[in-house]
């Protein structure tokens, strides 16, 4: 216990000392706990014995970071990114696990249930650290954003059978069909019963906790309930962190959904640089120098076949410059990777060298993400550029005033400039989809322009506070109020003009201060009445 304490004591010490240097040549925290995990395992032997405690404390980091992105994704969320989950994450597994499989199988000689699970294992990115840069650079809801967390989600449902795989590999007993059998059951019932508490008894738990009026009491409920869902799906053979998930798209349904994720925050960051520690301590220094030559090769060839390999299928479904960004943000090996490593390790199905080199390689990798997903743009750039005819387009010089902002061109946006344009009044349009933007523009629309309206400077440059009034037709609703959110923070006199689907998000919408909120689903209600009230419906 002395030993554990005082570890814990030497990791915080050195963490902090070696983050606030590295901020000052603005060097992610990341890579600050990652150094100083493996200076605490090269330079106190002592720390072996407090790993295990360590790791069970970082394993909460996975698992509220995957909670919070759940809140961010509700169940209507996650259907309309079947496509990014199920296509593009699952042909990045399974093309990658097969590459990755024939090339240890051919090119190293390794056994093919060992290729299998090494191939498969590379497939995985890592989800601790992309979303966390992510979410730093409010870029989750990016295009790429949205592409990459759709394949990260994949291959963290991914994990549950390569690890069944590494378990049937080294099994005398049970066969395919059984294991399969009985993992499509235990998924069955974990949603069966998430469903159920989400639908009938989550919202109705909160308002009694609330009805207590106490902060503290709140907190420990939404513990209670992250901490419940991980073991729940523990007990049915699942990881903590997919469990956390399936909790957070239940609260997500909530009204408490925004709440929750402030308070959660800081316990998220906090356990998240516990395992980043972790990750550091797994870097054996004399691997390291013995087998420099072979890690680094390794290291140089996955990230460039798997990102080579994500852009090429990506190129086919979405724009050319978001499949690289999509491949650069997911080049890298990942956390759950290592505990493929690990259970193949235990099971005597890699050898103690090649499970080291493997461990250094997948670390490195991670270690070079956050730098990477930093100058994401800049490297995007190098690698493709933009339509000349958009990029002279996406910010160009000139005053506007008195004039009209649509953000969104959608069906909605559409209509209003039709409309706008019969009256001869100024407006623009801002739209973050190169290919609509490309298209307006060969028809001939002038007032359109490549921008994010989600970010203040565009916002700023577009003189939102000369405006007559700003109209907000987006359809995504994690956009639309990131918008708001920039809109309320220019002067309050702006005329603005919001579109939500439902009654909890005009709610939200009103409290950032917009002074006009459109509820479709009320207007639609409203015109079915009225037609109905003046007998304009054919009665047969």
């Amino acid at each position: 216990m002395e030993n554990a304490l005082l570890i814990l004591i030497i990791t915080i010490t050195i963490s902090t000392i070696l983050n606030v240097f590295l901020k000052r040549f603005d060097i992610p925290t990341v890579i600050g706990y990652v150094l100083s995990g493996f200076a605490i395992s090269s330079f106190f032997h002592f720390a072996e014995d407090s790993k295990e405690m360590l790791s069970h404390l970082a394993e909460f980091g996975i698992v509220f970071l995957m909670f919070t992105i759940g809140l961010e994704f509700s169940i209507n969320h996650l259907k309309n990114m079947k496509k990014e989950v199920f296509v593009y994450g699952g042909l990045e597994v399974m093309l990658s696990g097969l590459l990755f499989t024939a090339l240890g199988y051919w090119l190293f000689g390794l056994e093919v249930k060992s290729a299998i699970v090494v191939g498969f294992a590379l497939a995985l990115s890592s989800t601790a650290i992309v979303l966390k840069v992510l979410n730093e650079n409010n870029e989750i809801h990016s295009g790429y954003g949205r592409t990459t967390l759709g394949v990260l989600l994949f291959q963290d449902l991914a994990v549950i059978p390569i690890l069944l795989m590494v378990s049937f590999f080294t099994s005398n007993t049970e066969s395919v069909s059984i294991l399969l059998l009985e993992t499509l059951v235990s998924a069955v019932a974990v949603f069966l019963i998430l469903f159920f508490i989400g639908k009938y008894v989550v919202e109705r738990f909160f308002d009694w906790i609330m009805a207590s009026g106490s902060e503290e009491i709140f907190l420990v409920a939404v513990l209670l309930g992250v901490m419940s869902a991980s073991f729940l799906a523990e007990v049915f053979g699942f990881s903590y962190s997919l469990g956390a998930f399936l909790a957070g798209m239940m609260l997500a349904e909530t009204k408490y959904r925004y709440r929750i994720e402030a308070d959660l925050v800081p316990f998220r960051d906090i356990l998240l640089g516990v395992f980043f520690v972790t990750v550091g301590m797994l870097i054996d220094w004399h691997s390291l120098i013995n087998y420099g030559h072979i890690i680094l090769g390794l290291l140089v060839g996955i990230m460039l076949l798997k990102g080579l390999l994500i852009f090429g299928i990506l190129q086919f479904f979405i724009q050319k410059r978001t499949a690289v960004k999509t491949a650069l943000a997911l080049f890298q090996g990942g956390e759950f990777a290592l505990a493929v490593f690990a259970l193949a390790h235990s099971h005597d199905l890699i050898s103690d060298k090649l499970n080291q080199i493997m461990i250094i390689t997948i670390v490195l990798s991670m270690i070079l993400t956050p730098f990477v997903l930093k100058n994401i743009k800049k490297l995007a750039d190098m690698l493709t550029k933009e339509p000349d005819a958009l990029r002279d387009r996406a910010l160009v010089g000139g005053t506007y005033e008195n004039h009209i902002i649509v953000c969104g061109y959608g069906p909605v946006g559409q209509k209003l400039v039709k409309t706008f344009r019969e009256r001869s009044l100024l407006y623009i349009i801002l739209e973050h989809d190169v290919k609509v933007v490309d298209k307006e523009i060969k028809k001939g629309e002038e007032a359109i322009y490549l921008a994010n309206a989600a970010q203040k400077m565009v916002l700023s440059h577009f003189n939102v506070n000369g405006c007559t009034s700003i109209i907000v037709t987006i359809e995504n609703e994690i956009q639309r109020q990131l918008i708001c959110e920039n809109i309320a923070s220019f002067k309050a006199e702006i005329n603005s003009i919001v579109k939500v689907n439902n009654s909890a998000e005009e709610e939200v919408i009103s409290g950032l201060g917009i002074k006009h909120i459109v509820n479709g689903r009320e207007i639609v209600a409203d015109m079915l009445a009225e037609e109905a009230l003046t007998c304009h419906l054919k009665i047969k």
